[in-house]
């Protein structure tokens, strides 16, 4: 990897894109660290300090995909979460709705119409995020236990709230367009790029403060620990990541006027993480809404009391048990809507392609969803076990709670990311550096 990035800034074109796309970061982390107006900075910082991470648990898988910009209030502060749910939500209606499903089936120019419309509902995500997380910050609780929360907007009036919102949706809308440079004059996908960026900026904080909390020689063999499970758990999803079944696929040979077509061999490559990490996403995701209840409740009744006790930290085995079952649910239910067997099936049909022992048609449909099937169970295994293992194993060192950088969400994202955008730049090496048959 570090080859391809030295040979990628020998490149004139390529170190270009390289420092351009390093330029963006730059901006962007320091959108990351301005305030929004009227928000006292003095009382923010004072409430950081005070909170421990586990009371900020609720609002922790956002705080993490703004990297850290969500507690400080800051104009980047919904970060890049709005558009990866919109993203998500358009790539689920695409199933329900039969125009978007035209429109995905169009092309290039429908897919540019698909990310017209995921960029307005960027927008209007953005403005309801937005407004939650300034009355959360006006009644206090987005700090809870803090002695100075409601001081964070000191001046509560319609007009600095209203600034405050359109500052918040604007900083969103230069993040969605910051991610769309890189992608069009940099390297890589640029949501993905910032959303790397955005994670890996809390690992140092987060193990510095693992190593600050420890007993064992002054914290440092907590620290050596930590990193150490850190580097097993990048191995172990690489080798899962990169894991994949590749069904032979023959293409019949066809004879069109004197010239002659097909008789290749290729494959279809089903990976054994075929969701990705969206389904970490989504279980992580639902599992906010009965805290996010019970905390802006006023109710005294037994039912907050059992989900505060349950559902509030990460290490409860209620907690882990309810996870990691959604984990496995929403693995199946977005495989299930991503890949569509019968239409590959029909499209293999359609230019004469078959896999080698199954009749084409129908056949072809059910050994591709008997496949899948198969497949998708230890997928799904694999991410549970990835998001729940390190805070288990990590426990003891006092930093692990849900949100531990070296969870599941965070190190499925840095390692995709990674790999992906280690892929792009190999290739477009390999495009500038052809040597050819010819030395």
């Amino acid at each position: 990897m570090l080859t391809a990035f030295a040979r990628a800034f020998k490149t004139p074109d390529l170190r270009k894109k390289l420092l351009f796309t390093l330029g963006i970061i730059v901006l962007y982390r320091l959108g990351a660290h301005i305030p929004v107006p009227g928000v006292s900075y003095q009382a923010v910082q004072q409430c950081v300090d005070q909170a421990s991470q586990g009371n900020n648990s609720l609002f922790g898988l956002v705080n993490m995909f703004s990297g850290g910009a969500l507690l400080q209030i800051t104009i980047f502060a919904l970060g890049i979460m709005p558009y990866i749910t919109a993203s998500i939500i358009l790539q689920l209606l695409t199933v329900v709705i039969p125009r978007l499903e035209a429109l995905k089936k169009e092309g290039q120019s429908g897919q540019a119409k698909i990310t017209q419309y995921t960029r307005y509902l960027t927008v209007a995500l953005a403005i309801l995020q937005g407004t939650g997380l300034v009355a959360t910050a006006r009644t206090g609780a987005l700090f809870s236990g803090c002695t100075v929360a409601d001081q964070v907007v000191p001046d509560q009036s319609i007009f600095i709230t209203a600034t405050m919102v359109i500052t918040m949706t604007a900083g969103t809308a230069v993040v969605m367009w910051l991610g769309e440079l890189i992608t069009d004059r940099g390297i890589g996908n640029g949501m993905s790029i910032l959303m790397f960026i955005s994670i890996a900026a809390g690992f140092p904080g987060a193990l510095w403060k693992i190593k600050v909390e420890g007993d064992l020689a002054d914290g440092w063999i907590e620290f050596g620990t930590v990193i150490l499970v850190g580097f097993a758990m990048v191995g172990l999803v690489v080798f899962v990541e990169q894991a994949q079944r590749r069904i032979p696929v023959q293409y019949a040979k066809r004879m069109i006027g004197r010239r002659s077509y097909g008789g290749t061999s290729t494959y279809i490559p089903l990976k054994v993480n075929q969701a990705g990490v969206i389904p970490v996403i989504f279980a992580s995701s639902l599992l906010y809404i009965p805290a996010l209840i019970a905390q802006f409740s006023s109710s005294t009744a037994g039912w907050k009391t059992w989900i505060e006790a349950h559902f509030v930290k990460g290490d409860h085995p209620y907690y882990i048990a309810t996870y990691f079952l959604l984990i496995v649910f929403f693995a199946f239910f977005y495989v299930a809507i991503s890949f569509n067997p019968e239409e590959v099936a029909d499209n293999m049909k359609k230019y004469g392609g078959f896999i080698p022992g199954i009749r084409a048609g129908r056949p072809t449909a059910e050994y591709l969803s008997y496949v899948l099937n198969r497949i998708t169970w230890p997928g799904s295994l694999y991410l549970g076990l990835i998001a729940l293992v390190p805070t288990m194993a990590l426990a003891g060192f006092g930093g692990a709670n849900a949100n531990f950088p070296f969870g599941g969400t965070s190190i499925l994202i840095i390692v995709g990311v990674g790999l992906e955008t280690v892929k792009q730049i190999e290739s477009q090496l390999q495009q500038r550096n052809y040597e050819g048959f010819l030395r």
